[in-house]
């Protein structure tokens, strides 16, 4: 078991989108957690993530600020304590549409090879 403070891991750029968001690598393989990943993931006002797929889910959960999810044709509205859940390669963009940082807690399995 292992407990710590969020704020003990590093925030750093986001190696796949603009400077404007950041990400938390919060629980990884590297102590310990075989199946999945949780990242936290900040992004500042006007910030996104680029437009992608791939082949896992993401579980998402808001922590604060509000922003949408888009598809490549349509966006969905969410805020502070909503859930989102990300189907395998399902294209999706989170922007933040607040005036306030968007943080959020992102949840991914590690594949298998």
């Amino acid at each position: 078991m292992k407990i710590f403070p969020c704020t003990s891991i590093e925030s750093k750029k986001a190696d796949c989108c603009p400077s404007k968001v950041h990400v938390r690598k919060l629980i990884t393989k590297f102590i310990g957690a075989n199946n999945f990943a949780m990242r936290l993931f900040e992004i500042y006002p006007e910030g996104n993530t680029p437009l992608h797929t791939h082949p896992w889910e993401h579980e998402v959960f808001i922590l604060e600020g509000e922003g949408t999810i888009f598809n490549g044709e349509e966006s969905s509205s969410f805020k502070t304590n909503d859930v989102v859940f990300v189907a395998p390669d399902e294209r999706h963009q989170f922007k933040n549409t607040g005036k306030t940082l968007l943080k959020f807690l992102c949840l991914i399995p590690y594949i298998k090879e």
